[in-house]
């Protein structure tokens, strides 16, 4: 079974991040953490790297009910979505599979909150 979701794009990374982000409100994720990974590099190792951004995203109902099944889930909180660009102007878009991830805990309560989420993750890339 895969680990993500993957989707490249044509046109430029900002563009990119800014579908993204959109494509997850409209499926009830926020985001609440974004990460540079290439800033972030080239501030803590003087490397230089190329576009790449994790966002972290959050549907909180969703999250609030498996917080409810789980109490250690929030580990795996917020669900990852990553934004990267080897060449320009093709963009590839990540999102992480939940439900494979949460093959991992052993909570059957869990299960059908991971498809739910992991069909709105699917739809979000597969409508960029």
């Amino acid at each position: 079974m895969e680990y993500y979701f993957t989707k490249t794009i044509a046109g430029s990374f900002d563009n990119a991040i800014q579908k993204v982000t959109e494509a997850l409100k409209a499926e009830g994720f926020g985001i609440l953490t974004e990460i540079d990974i290439k800033a972030t590099l080239k501030k803590k190792l003087d490397v230089d790297f190329y576009n790449y951004t994790i966002l972290g995203a959050c549907n909180p109902p969703f999250a609030y009910k498996a917080l409810l099944a789980e109490d250690k889930i929030g580990t795996m909180l917020p669900c990852n979505v990553i934004v990267q660009e080897k060449v320009p102007g093709q963009v590839e878009v990540s999102a992480v599979d939940p439900a494979a991830s949460m093959l991992a805990i052993e909570n059957k309560n869990l299960e059908g909150i991971a498809n739910e989420v992991r069909a709105r993750l699917q739809k979000v890339i597969e409508q960029l």
